[in-house]
């Protein structure tokens, strides 16, 4: 990325232009980190919580269930977030967010029953909801040159996939552990919880907030917010103005965008580690096997003496038999977490590349079109065949969805006034993307998945589960590049500069 110029965030430093930067990419980075835990936690979280098999009704069920109540709790408090965020400043509610978000997984590693993981998710999507609000905007007011401002957007925001693909790599990294030293890891063990991947895992969630605590104190609240709020011209935020008639249009079209990104990504993608990676064709061929293998590692145990060093490594072997399957399902899950992260990481790169040589609806349609075939092959033709290839089709589904949230974080402060740009950017966002959206979610797991293999049994939900992600992805493909040639283009005046709407106003 390209050095920001004295123009880009004029009367701020070198040092602090940068201090800046770092602070707006850790956040996206653990956003990410924090929210795309559960697809790699949530199935063998739900399965132990409810003591079922992870190919169950019920894990299926409330893989869906709790995807969308959580963010529908994120999408809630992060419209309130809006207004918090136009009303008391970017940067206080920054730092009262990354509190939130850093302490529940934390808390949710320490659940004993379901409705624990359930509150402890919906407070950690709190949180990052209201913070990805706040740091766009912020970011945004602070870099007053366009070419700057959407340079320092597209870069920072390309941080918010590293922060998927670190959450991916630290499970993978605790499953392998776990493996050697099932007893537990050792500097792990003082947390004293039970050593199973999915609590060690959320209990990394507290490194965030330590993080980028230590960096706020020394960067600035929005100059262009302060200003209006001392010297008394600041308009309060109103929710009925983004359906006045010069913004009705914006707001609609915007929300509706947004509920289809987070559409494709809620009732498929995410889907595919939580749900799908139980019925992959590598896991059923462990699965056939394990039986035997459990079978064979039992009369071995019978046959040694106990107290004996063969009895313990005949216990060992049992223990390793049993939970085969299990550790297979993490291994493809976090596999399969990794493809999609890289590719959303590629996606988010191709924006801030593109985004200051393309016009926006060009833009966003480069990204639509490729996604209304790839979804239904991926998850219609390559989910039952080779893994390796239906990694790479989630690679480049991941690539396009994630490339969206990119554009939207990016267009929407452009499109707003001042006093409304954390009250618009958080209604399309969460109501149409957190709310709505992530309804898929469900509508995949809990109605959509159901018409297909009627009669078959529980095993194949994973396939099921696939088929009405192909169907999901490419209708809101669909319509979201119908709603492109909707979108309004974005103001012309830099952040910062009051529109022809706001000087009547003051």
């Amino acid at each position: 990325m390209s050095s920001p110029t004295p123009g880009a965030a004029a009367g701020l430093s070198p040092i602090v232009r940068w201090l800046v930067l770092a602070v707006a990419a850790i956040g996206f980075l653990f956003d990410t980190y924090e929210l795309l835990m559960f697809p790699v936690i949530g199935s063998p979280a739900v399965a132990e919580l409810l003591n079922v098999e992870q190919t169950s009704d019920a894990v299926r069920q409330w893989g869906g269930r709790m995807l969308w109540i959580a963010a529908l709790s994120g999408g809630v408090f992060g419209l309130l977030g809006g207004f918090m965020v136009d009303r008391f400043g970017r940067k206080t509610v920054m730092v009262a967010s990354i509190l939130v978000y850093s302490f529940s997984p934390v808390a949710a590693a320490y659940s004993t029953e379901l409705w624990q993981l359930v509150v402890f998710r919906c407070t950690t999507f709190v949180g990052v909801c209201v913070e990805a609000v706040a740091a766009v905007t912020w970011l945004a007011e602070l870099f007053e040159d366009k070419h700057q401002r959407e340079r320092a957007i597209g870069w920072t925001l390309a941080f918010a996939s590293l922060g998927g693909i670190l959450v991916t790599e630290v499970f993978n990294e605790i499953v392998a552990e776990l493996r050697v030293r099932p007893e537990g890891i050792p500097w792990l063990t003082s947390a004293k919880i039970a050593p199973t991947p999915w609590r060690y895992t959320l209990l990394t969630g507290l490194v965030p907030g330590a993080l980028i605590l230590l960096l706020m104190p020394f960067v600035p609240e929005s100059r262009v917010w302060k200003a209006r709020k001392l010297a008394g011209t600041l308009q309060r935020p109103s929710l009925g103005e983004l359906f006045s008639p010069e913004l009705r249009r914006t707001t609609i079209v915007t929300t509706l965008i947004s509920a289809c990104g987070y559409a494709a990504a809620f009732g498929a993608l995410q889907l595919g580690p939580l749900v799908m990676a139980a019925g992959l064709p590598d896991v059923a061929e462990v699965r056939k096997e394990a039986p035997e293998n459990v079978k064979k590692a039992t009369a071995e145990l019978k046959a040694t003496k106990p107290g004996t060093p063969e009895h313990v490594e005949a216990e060992k072997k049992l223990a390793a038999a049993k939970s085969v399957v299990p550790r297979t399902i993490n291994e493809k899950r976090g596999q399969m977490q990794r493809w999609q992260e890289i590719g959303g990481l590629l996606g988010r790169i191709l924006f801030a590349v593109l985004v200051t040589i393309v016009a926006s609806q060009l833009l966003i349609r480069m990204f639509l079109l490729p996604g209304l075939v790839l979804f239904p092959v991926t998850y219609l033709l390559l989910y039952q065949g080779d893994f390796t290839i239906f990694c790479v089709a989630v690679f480049f589904c991941g690539l396009v969805t994630v490339a969206q949230f990119s554009y939207v974080s990016e267009y929407l402060p452009r499109v707003f006034p001042v006093h409304l740009r954390g009250t618009g950017s958080g209604f399309a966002t969460n109501v149409g993307g957190r709310m709505i959206g992530t309804m898929a979610a469900t509508l995949n797991t809990e109605f959509l998945s159901s018409l297909f293999l009627p009669g078959e049994g529980p095993e194949k939900n994973p396939l099921r589960v696939a088929m009405a992600a192909a169907v999901i992805g490419s209708t809101v493909y669909l319509i979201a590049l119908g709603l492109s040639f909707l979108l309004p283009r974005p103001r012309d005046e830099a952040p910062g500069t009051p529109t022809s709407q706001e000087k009547v106003g003051e």
